[in-house]
């Protein structure tokens, strides 16, 4: 038992920021894979055979999601990691402890309640919130799974507080396995509860889709058990109680509502959107759904990611008071987002048939349509995450919060008058996210402008009309490539598609690769040197 500690205390050791930022980003990967394989399990079983099913489904996360996301999820990661910080920066560990027992105690009692809630409302808020055009077998469906579901939020609270500990040390490693174990856990429920379980020869549950909704349960528990695991080592103090008085906690809990609100309000969308989507044809939620969740797979691999790799270091420069390194920092973590996430938005554009086609075998319309207009949004959300940060990383939760609820209203405006007053449907919604994903990073940067001087320099500027001059050139040999290697009649299959995906993706990047050091850009040269030195370390071994 005691090796077994010391193992997962050495594999649990604080990270340097570029190999805990490579770690998220691969670990990102990994449970997109794995989200793919359970959308395309999914759909598979479902989106052809049975939409009404695959829409109750899809309706009966919103709202154990929307509950995760008011009083947990990024509101608690930046609001504590700060503080909690500064507390192990002043080298009072006895504070810090006290500050995360008592986030922790009060998470796991605010959103148990959340959780019985859920259960006892669920029908209300299927009928006349999340789900209002449903069918009468649908809306009963979506109920019973909401009810199975509703335990999410509990089990992802306890999960969050556990893992933003750990992202505050620098330690990612279990923080990084975590959603992938949480994927699993799905596929697990596609694969074996759909077809019932029987115990010793006693069925205890019939299947069907009901038991991928008991395959989230156990993906969640899962998720929550490998999190824990990253708190070997870290010498954490755990108690039943909350300390009230601990400053640190009641400085957590003056910053908290304005994040919580400002994620909440950000989820409000997805309800207004699942509520506009109920109302046209079966099939339609999940059409959206899915093709906003491969729009968000590069967001969460590059923004996300990189974004909360980059936190932690960037808060505790502001707590070290130099905010001429924070600057610096911040600069640098901008210009990767956006070098990273302008090829990726052009790639997803051109290729969209070929992501359809992995989440759904032969692919599907409507969702490429919808992915179509949806890869906008990539670029600007990538850059919203670590745009926000810098505003949490100075403790200033506010901005974000104004700036969110402006977006979030005028996105709801637009959302409802292209779908349904030009009559645009599903792709009014989408056009929508688009436009305000634009809007508001436009905002939050002349905010950070005013805040941050001279953020946005002149060499900052030219690196970026710069990456747009290379992405542009890469576009055009992408749209070349999937011209000369379209999808036909025998590339419908995952194995078929995948390696001509694989070719233009190589090809494109090389481009772009190639376009970006013809104009001088550091991130090139940087992943170029980096090549040579794999080659070169490949070549002597030989």
């Amino acid at each position: 038992m005691g090796r077994i500690k010391s193992t997962v205390a050495r594999a649990n050791i604080k990270l340097p920021l570029k190999l805990a930022a490579t770690l998220l980003a691969g670990s990102t990967l990994l449970s997109s894979v794995l989200g793919l394989i359970r959308d395309r399990q999914l759909n598979g079983l479902y989106y052809s055979t049975y939409p009404q099913g695959i829409d109750a489904y899809t309706v009966a996360f919103t709202i154990p999601d929307f509950m995760f996301f008011i009083l947990v999820s990024g509101a608690l990661s930046v609001t504590f990691i700060p503080v909690f910080n500064q507390r192990l920066a002043d080298g009072n560990k006895k504070s810090a402890w006290e500050l995360s027992t008592s986030v922790l105690n009060l998470m796991a009692i605010i959103t148990i309640v959340a959780s019985i809630l859920i259960i006892i409302f669920a029908e209300p808020l299927v009928r006349y919130v999340v789900g209002p055009g449903l069918d009468e077998s649908g809306r009963a469906l979506a109920v019973s799974m909401m009810r199975v579901i509703a335990v999410n939020p509990f089990l992802f609270g306890i999960t969050s507080v556990i893992s933003s500990m750990q992202q505050a040390v620098g330690r990612f490693t279990f923080f990084a396995l975590a959603p992938a174990v949480y994927n699993i856990g799905i596929i697990i429920g596609a694969v074996f509860f759909t077809n019932g379980i029987n115990i010793f020869g006693w069925q205890i549950f019939e299947g069907g889709i009901m038991g991928v909704a008991l395959g989230v349960v156990l993906g969640a528990i899962m998720q929550l058990l490998v999190s824990c695991l990253g708190l070997f080592g870290m010498g954490f103090d755990y108690r039943f109680k909350i300390y009230w008085r601990n400053r640190g906690f009641r400085k957590v809990l003056s910053l908290l509502p304005a994040r919580s609100l400002d994620q909440g309000i950000d989820y409000v969308n997805g309800i207004v959107e699942t509520n506009l989507a109920s109302r046209m044809a079966s099939g339609t939620i999940r059409a959206y759904q899915q093709a906003s969740a491969l729009s968000y797979m590069p967001i969460n691999l590059i923004g996300v990611a990189i974004s909360t790799a980059a936190f932690p270091k960037m808060a505790e420069r502001l707590g070290e008071g130099r905010p001429d390194l924070f600057k610096k920092e911040l600069q640098a973590v901008l210009r990767v987002i956006i070098w990273l996430a302008l090829p990726v938005t052009a790639i997803t554009f051109f290729c969209r048939g070929y992501l359809i086609n992995f989440i759904k075998n032969g692919g599907d319309p409507l969702m490429a349509s919808i992915l179509g207009v949806l890869s906008i949004a990539i670029l600007f959300r990538s850059i919203y995450h670590i745009s926000a940060r810098s505003f949490y990383a100075q403790q200033d939760t506010k901005t974000p919060l104004y700036i969110s609820f402006f977006a979030i209203s005028l996105n709801i405006i637009l959302a409802i008058w292209l779908s349904m007053v030009l009559d645009m449907g599903v792709y009014g919604l989408a056009l929508a996210t688009s436009i305000v994903s634009m809007v508001e990073v436009a905002i939050l940067f002349i905010m950070m402008s005013r805040t941050i001087k001279n953020l946005f320099s002149s060499d900052f500027i030219r690196a970026i009309v710069n990456m747009v001059f290379a992405t542009c050139l890469m576009a055009v040999v992408t749209y070349i490539c999937v011209s000369l290697m379209p999808l036909g009649a025998t590339d419908q299959s995952l194995l078929a598609s995948f390696p001509k995906f694989i070719i233009i993706t190589i090809i494109s990047f090389l481009v772009y690769l190639l376009s970006s050091k013809l104009f001088k850009l550091k991130e090139a040269e940087q992943i170029i040197l980096q090549g040579k030195k794999i080659l070169h370390i490949g070549h002597k071994n030989k």
